[in-house]
């Protein structure tokens, strides 16, 4: 604050980084900017705001700030453009002809690190946050290295693997097969050969694509080299499968339709005659609910289950088809309870909040709604699919639910929510009838 008093006064530039991670603080910065707004400031007075993607950051501040977005690169060839322009060109010139080639591979190696991750698991099982400081450290230790056993001459691959790909790379990686492909594919690229044009794609060898290692040669060479030679973007640069693009796709599909659903006005009827208003949506699907569904006459009523059985007859299975009415049963109040508080906010008789502005978006994008999904089972389905299938579990329940001593012939184990809870019953009753122990059966 101080700061921003005496920038605002003698006409500086200030920089406040990395605001997202202080909510609270902008609020009073916010505040503090309404004054200055008020008096006459130093027409030099610049204030700079540096920021991840955040909800935290208030709208007033937002609206008052001209934005500028850094987009990261796309691509194996844009990601090593990039890489490779980070080091000045007479950084590069400077250096000897062994390390200018090792340090093309190394930005390879890096892109290769970034690229990955769009595929997900295939990719990485986890999300690393590699990023260019690794490749600047690691291009200072490769000179480092490089100027110290100058004399024999020798390069020592070993020791530049190690750095790289446990510490620089390895640092951020914390699976332990992620270690394992990093060590792999450093294996792979950082060898003598890489000093005679090797190719830098793995286990490509009749597949007719190739990006080789060019030979030491001109900081503009270099980039020509990699804006000409560098082939279109195909999971074999990365040592992948040409399928493992198609989940990458797909994603990328559902989230451009996703966020062009998100973007469009839910106030009017959608062009075309595609759809109705929001409320006429939201409200369609509450007769579906109340109508087919029937959630709320479908209730289950577990102390009536419960009186059926004598004490003898309640086992394994019982508890935990029990244990599934109760799920059920929290589920379907959070449901009908949520949509029936809509209704009565359509007719004026509750003031409509946040809560409820969040849960009618979701129903109009068919996603289930955050509120539902903490009460519900695991599901990747669309809100329509995802109620049939609600349907279908309970219907099971409902079967059971007469004569609750015994159990069905068959029995989905997909429409449980606690599917676990039902094959441990299993073992049970097996681990009593055989005389077996109980920790030493599998199914």
């Amino acid at each position: 604050m101080n700061k921003l008093e005496i920038g605002y006064k003698e006409g500086h530039w200030v920089m406040l980084q990395n605001i997202h991670l202080m909510p609270l603080f902008l609020k009073d910065l916010e505040k503090k900017l309404d004054l200055f707004a008020q008096d006459q400031a130093n027409p030099s007075f610049r204030l700079f705001l540096s920021s991840d993607p955040s909800k935290d950051i208030p709208i007033g501040l937002l609206e008052r700030c001209i934005k500028l977005t850094n987009e990261p690169p796309q691509g194996l060839k844009q990601n090593m453009k990039r890489a490779f322009t980070f080091f000045s060109k007479d950084e590069f010139e400077n250096h000897d002809v062994k390390v200018k080639t090792i340090l093309f591979g190394l930005c390879y190696f890096h892109s290769v690190m970034l690229e990955r991750r769009k595929f997900g698991p295939k990719g990485w099982n986890m999300m690393y946050p590699f990023s260019v400081g690794d490749l600047r450290d690691s291009a200072i230790v490769l000179t480092n290295y490089m100027e110290t056993n100058s004399a024999s001459g020798k390069i020592p691959w070993d020791d530049l693997k190690y750095i790289f790909g446990e510490i620089m790379y390895g640092g951020h990686i914390v699976d332990n097969w992620d270690r394992v492909f990093c060590g792999s594919f450093l294996d792979n690229l950082m060898l003598n050969e890489l000093l005679e044009e090797k190719e830098l794609f793995p286990f490509i060898e009749g597949k007719g694509i190739s990006f080789k290692c060019p030979a030491p040669t001109s900081y503009e060479k270099y980039i020509e080299h990699i804006e000409t030679e560098c082939p279109p973007e195909t999971p074999l640069a990365f040592g992948m499968d040409p399928n493992a693009e198609i989940d990458f796709r797909t994603n990328q599909c559902i989230e451009l339709f996703r966020t062009l659903q998100e973007i469009q006005p839910k106030d009017g009827s959608t062009g075309g005659g595609a759809g109705g208003t929001l409320q006429e949506k939201i409200q369609e699907f509450i007769l579906r609910v109340n109508d087919e569904a029937q959630l709320e006459t479908n209730k289950l009523n577990i102390d009536d289950i419960a009186s059926k059985l004598m004490d003898d007859q309640r086992g394994p299975y019982q508890n935990s088809f029990l244990q599934e009415c109760e799920y059920m049963n929290i589920l379907i109040r959070a449901i009908t309870s949520s949509l029936a508080e809509i209704e009565l906010a359509f007719k004026g008789e509750l003031t409509m909040t946040e809560k409820m502005e969040d849960l009618m978006a979701a129903i109009y994008l068919n996603k289930i709604p955050a509120t539902w999904a903490k009460f519900a089972f695991p599901s990747t389905r669309g809100l329509g699919s995802w109620l049939d299938n609600l349907k279908q579990r309970l219907e099971q329940l409902n079967q059971w639910k007469d004569d609750p001593s015994k159990i069905p012939n068959v029995t989905f184990i997909n429409r449980l929510f606690n599917p676990e809870s039902f094959l441990t019953a299993i073992m049970q009753i097996f681990a009593k009838e055989k005389q077996l122990e109980l920790n030493k059966l599998t199914i």
